[in-house]
């Protein structure tokens, strides 16, 4: 008999109209994910210290808090190898589509939790636990979401394109605030007793519009030519590890950025509360300063397409530095005009510059056998360091001075960190993710120096 024929190649406008699919995907998906992960970080700011870590004094209930939250940042580079593999493996989509379950599922779940006084302590245990879920899903999410969108995407506008999956983080941020802003609107009594669960309950939506339009996307066109050529790699993240230093880079070069993040938003939040604001006061500055997020992003990522992605974040980082102790200034004026103008230059203006680039960059530097791997990795390794530890210590080290000048010190630690990496990455924005020196090895002299 004779063979079918080969399927035709898509055309310009149907690739156009796939990016575009991806990209809101990216973007939804990621928002989604984002949504369920950060509304655990504004409610355990609120109220988890109280309802399942009873007895103990105020500051330690809250530290306590923030201690689930950061089980989840310490599972989410586990994530990101889980899923990795298999994504590296058996393709992008599918681990896609399974970790939106998993978070939905675990927020969800959550929402209906019984506190300390009715189960004692197996409440902060379950709690922790899905908590921890919650970091494996999304340590899967954001690896996944972002190569999807940048092996779809041109070689011209990588940047650009990659950046509707990083709008999925500030986006994720307005659509929690915006619902735990409305809870709070609640008694106090009632808001403690039900209405914190109602923002976790309200994720089995999201996640129903995630899942319908993630279904619809097609498989990422490089991974599909090697998964034809049988040249996946079998253990990938021996493969990564073999050569270290791009996931070294990767994680040093993102830690400026989620310090800013889980410091100015998160953070913010029990330490702008703690000095007399009003917490919607509080939660009006991080909804004006996500919705100045969504523009700066793709402004810094199209910005990176065209100058590198280096000097961008290196901009966005040196801006973080000078700016550090400027914020929390404005923050201990306890003017709320000038906490938004505070939270809005931080997080909105110079960790938005640091963030937008990071998609493009970190999938760019390595090779597409193993880029799931790698990118989550690097990833998952700077959240945890810059993000899963900082409110812990700031609650730590402000209890004991009475200052914010520790939460000013250690935005300046992180943009530093940044700062000083950017300068052994090598550039990436004109490579070509199909050739295997997409791994970068030791940059060049020149590189460095440019």
């Amino acid at each position: 008999m004779p063979s079918s024929p080969a399927a035709a190649p898509p055309t310009a406008s149907e690739r156009t109209r796939q990016l575009r699919r991806v990209a809101l995907s990216g973007l939804l998906g990621t928002a989604v994910e984002f949504y369920d992960f950060l509304v655990y970080g504004t409610v355990a700011a609120l109220v988890f210290g109280e309802l399942f870590f009873p007895g103990a004094d105020p500051a330690v209930g809250t530290i306590a808090a923030f201690g689930t939250f950061a089980a989840g940042y310490v599972a989410r580079p586990l994530g990101g190898v889980l899923f990795g593999h298999f994504g590296d493996r058996l393709g992008r989509k599918s681990m896609l589509l399974l970790t939106m379950g998993l978070m939905g599922g675990a927020s969800f779940l959550i929402g209906l939790l019984p506190t300390y006084e009715t189960i004692g302590v197996w409440a902060p245990v379950l709690l922790i636990a899905l908590r921890v879920i919650q970091g494996i899903a999304i340590g899967g999410e954001w690896g996944g979401a972002t190569l999807m969108v940048v092996e779809h995407a041109g070689e011209r506008r990588r940047g650009l394109w990659s950046s509707f999956t990083q709008m999925g983080a500030p986006l994720g941020s307005l659509l929690s605030t915006a619902v735990v802003a409305y809870v709070v609107t609640l008694p106090k009594d009632e808001f403690a007793a039900w209405g914190w669960r109602l923002p976790f309950l309200l994720s089995v939506v999201l996640l129903g519009v995630g899942m319908f339009v993630r279904l619809k996307v097609v498989e990422s066109p490089l991974f599909a030519e090697v998964k034809k050529d049988s040249a996946e790699s079998r253990l990938p993240i021996l493969d990564v590890l073999r050569n270290p230093r791009p996931v070294l880079l990767a994680c040093c070069v993102g830690i400026g950025a989620f310090t800013a993040q889980s410091l100015l938003t998160s953070y913010m939040i029990a330490y702008a509360t703690g000095i007399g604001y009003a917490r919607p006061q509080v939660l009006d500055a991080l909804t004006v300063s996500a919705c100045v997020a969504l523009v700066v992003l793709p402004c810094a990522s199209a910005l990176s397409d065209r100058v590198g992605r280096r000097p961008v974040v290196l901009a966005g980082a040196v801006t973080s530095a000078a700016l550090a102790f400027p914020v929390m200034a404005l923050v201990d004026s306890k003017s709320p005009g000038l906490l938004i103008l505070a939270v809005v230059l931080g997080h909105g203006i110079a960790q938005s510059t640091m963030y937008g680039p990071l998609g493009a960059l970190l999938t760019e530097m390595f090779g597409t056998k193993v880029r799931y791997t790698g990118a989550s990795l690097g990833y998952q390794g700077a959240t945890l360091i810059g993000a899963g530890f900082s409110p812990m210590i700031a609650g730590s080290l402000v209890a004991g001075s009475d200052s914010s000048t520790p939460v000013a010190l250690l935005l300046c630690g992180g943009a530093a960190i940044t700062a000083i990496t950017v300068c052994f990455v090598r550039e990436t924005h004109r490579t070509t993710l199909t050739e295997p020196t997409a791994q970068p090895n030791v940059p060049h002299t020149e590189e460095i120096s440019a």
